[in-house]
């Protein structure tokens, strides 16, 4: 029993502390390339004061660290003290039979992660964000949103429970397969529920439909050869002053959302830039591929856990009942770390379906221009590090790093024989390591 412990702790603890290395590595790097490349990252994405950037990656990553390793510590007191198989026989006390018992675990387990994040989140929204004039959401709201969520996430996660644990307890042999069925039916319903009536509960949405920006999008969608419909403005400027856009749906349910902080910091052209990047998404069928790529790694997990469940020793570690939940929580911590090492495989379909809706979006513009000025402006805006450390990006990032996009896109109007046009020096090259 004694390797199976060794093994889980190099897992669960040396994955954690391998994260943590890179994330320190990142600032570190980040920081360093920040103040060598000072003139670029002042002209270029107009930040004026660079060491802005530094600070709010050092005090997002600080947080980080110290809440990950809090977590860590806890759940290895649960599980080495006793207290998870305590908990696990008083729902077993309960009587109530495997499936709902453990649906009530689940779900219990949610607000209790919930209630946990709780000092981390209000630390983050009115310490570092209102530090770096990012947050606008009032403690009311932070409070009404809390309880949304964590409401809405039991609900999902206690539905998904319940059905998972009554197909191990039906069908024993084909449980995986009944569940990857589910897993995939779910996926594919949230991107019709989530866009219709999970985010309406938090933001409103308002159609773009006249003036100056209902021009541009409709310039954008002829061009691109689209019809003028499924755009909307998010007010996120209630919560937060950070920009950005996303595609999200399919169907008569497919929508591009701007939030209203981007419009507002953005000219017309850029905003066109980053429409027709998204609007690619779309046109490139990039949402069914990574939906395929989610399958398949959410079928490995579910293989693996069949045979978790099945094996003695994961219940004998920690001296808990053999019960479908339990294995499944105890399995999942397992798997956790291993999903996260793995993390560079999925990233690099990601990486490729960003580099296509660029190319999508130059041509459509016709120039590189719109969008490399529209990421200029994000990135500065929201004081992102344009400089990861190249292993903390593989890792990390589902989106190339600015100086790459930069680069890659004018290579794009080059190689078509229109060299771009005020759209600032290239970007500096950073390769290596500490």
């Amino acid at each position: 029993m004694l390797e199976f412990h060794a093994a889980f702790l190099l897992l669960f603890v040396g994955t954690t502390a391998f994260f943590t290395a890179l994330s320190i590595l990142n600032v570190r790097y980040g920081a360093r390339v920040l103040e060598r490349e000072r003139d670029w990252v002042r002209d270029r994405l107009g930040l004026e004061d660079v060491d802005r950037v530094t600070a709010y990656q050092r005090a997002g990553v600080g947080l980080s660290q110290v809440r990950t390793w809090i977590f860590v510590a806890l759940v290895l007191a649960a599980l080495y003290s006793g207290a998870l198989a305590s908990a696990v026989e008083w729902f077993e006390g309960l009587g109530y039979g495997p499936v709902l018992t453990g649906t009530l675990f689940f779900a219990a387990l949610v607000v209790v992660l919930q209630l946990f994040s709780l000092p981390f989140d209000a630390y983050e929204t009115f310490v570092v964000e209102e530090r770096f004039d990012f947050n606008q959401q009032s403690p009311g709201l932070f409070v009404r949103d809390l309880v949304v969520q964590t409401a809405i996430s039991a609900a999902i996660t206690g539905v998904l429970a319940a059905a998972v644990l009554w197909f191990v307890s039906s069908v024993p042999t084909y449980w995986p397969l009944a569940a990857f069925v589910l897993f995939a039916a779910f996926s594919l319903g949230m991107l019709v529920i989530y866009p219709r009536f999970i985010a309406p509960l938090f933001n409103d949405f308002q159609p773009v439909e006249e003036g100056e920006l209902r021009e541009s999008v409709e310039r954008v969608f002829d061009r691109a050869g689209f019809s003028c419909d499924g755009i909307y403005v998010m007010d996120a400027s209630k919560r937060s002053s950070h920009s950005n856009a996303y595609f999200v749906g399919f169907g008569r349910t497919k929508r591009v959302v701007l939030f209203d902080t981007l419009v507002e910091q953005m000219e017309l052209p850029e905003i066109e830039g980053v429409l027709a990047h998204e609007l690619a998404h779309w046109k490139k069928g990039h949402i069914w591929t990574g939906f395929a790529a989610s399958m398949v790694r959410v079928g490995a997990m579910l293989a693996a856990l069949w045979f978790l469940l099945e094996s003695a020793w994961l219940y004998e570690m920690f001296a808990l009942p053999e019960t479908a939940y339990v294995g499944l929580l105890v399995g999942l911590l397992w798997l956790q770390p291993l999903v996260k090492l793995s993390s560079p495989l999925e990233n690099r379909l990601s990486l490729a379906h960003e580099r296509e809706a660029d190319a999508f979006a130059t041509d459509v513009m016709g120039s590189g221009k719109p969008l490399i000025d529209a990421l200029c402006r994000l990135t500065g805006e929201n004081l992102a590090n344009p400089f990861p450390h190249p292993w903390y990006a593989t890792f990390h990032y589902t989106h190339p790093p600015i100086p790459d996009r930069i680069r890659y896109i004018q290579g794009l109007s080059e190689g078509d024989g229109d060299a771009e046009q005020g759209s600032g020096d290239a970007p500096p090259t950073v390769q290596g390591s500490d």
